[in-house]
């Protein structure tokens, strides 16, 4: 089971409410919920980002990220 961390402190960039924002990550992706309104931010790691095989939409959201072992 993931650990939810609250964001103490924290705004929602979409209520603007105070201390509703909770962090967690799943497949190296970290996710940010707002538990009022239910806005939910996914960041991806830097080494993703950099990328060159991602697509030109940013407004595209990953499903998942194939690591060979």
């Amino acid at each position: 089971m993931v650990k939810k961390r609250f964001i103490a402190g924290a705004v929602c960039p979409a209520c603007s409410k105070q201390d509703t924002l909770r962090w967690w990550k799943e497949n190296e992706i970290e996710i940010v919920e707002c538990v009022e309104c239910h806005h939910v931010d996914r960041r991806l790691p830097k080494s993703v980002e950099q990328s060159e095989h991602l697509a030109e939409d940013k407004g595209q959201q990953v499903i998942g990220i194939f690591k060979p072992e």
